[in-house]
């Protein structure tokens, strides 16, 4: 009778210390498990972050834009003779909407030529505004809004001539423009800016 007691007492610690062993493991898959969705979720969130750092030109121009063909009318590398050098980069979210500007000043000379180049091959010409005023005229196209803008405005000043050089529509025919792409040249002659610009939604 001791000897069964003594079997149970026994069966009982062990069983106690089994469940001890069991719980300390599967709370440390918690923990383990826990700290890695809180980085991926830390890290997915960074990536969606708008970059402006100008010394990553290179690396967004020729690897994090895919679509090449709507980025060929940035330069391959920013001028030597450039000032005011900004930058925005946006990765996308779930919903698409990429977007890249350059904005640079030149000497007024080669902003004219630019001008004359742009102005030659442009589909779409507007004054000043943002996508959304160019996107409600009359065949009106999106565009992009003033990311580079030192003031946080998301328009351009009328002293802007926007130029889409061209414009994808890859929506339905129910929902125009839901989804597509434009890409082409803000400029403005009076300070010696230009502004390359592409969105993809």
């Amino acid at each position: 009778m001791k000897r069964i007691q003594a079997t149970r007492r026994n069966f009982s610690t062990h069983l106690v210390k089994f469940i001890c062993v069991v719980l300390l493991f599967t709370g440390s898959l918690g923990i383990v498990g826990g700290s890695f969705f809180l980085r991926k979720s830390q890290s997915s969130i960074s990536e969606t972050e708008t970059i402006t750092n100008t010394s990553r030109y290179q690396e967004i121009r020729h690897q994090l834009w895919s679509n090449q063909s709507l980025v060929q009318h940035f330069p391959t590398d920013i001028p030597a003779n450039a000032s005011g050098i900004q930058i925005a980069y946006f990765p996308g979210s779930l919903q698409g909407n990429k977007f890249f500007q350059l904005r640079l000043k030149q000497p007024p000379q080669k902003i004219q030529k630019l001008l004359a180049q742009y102005r030659h091959i442009a589909k779409y010409k507007y004054r000043g505004g943002n996508t959304n005023d160019h996107a409600n005229q009359t065949n009106g196209v999106p565009t992009t809004f003033f990311y580079t803008s030192q003031f946080k405005e998301d328009s351009f000043p009328s002293t802007y001539e926007i130029l889409v050089l061209d414009a994808h529509d890859k929506g339905s025919a129910n929902f125009k423009w839901n989804h597509g792409n434009s890409y082409g040249v803000a400029i403005d002659s009076s300070t010696s800016e230009i502004v390359y610009w592409t969105e993809e939604w």
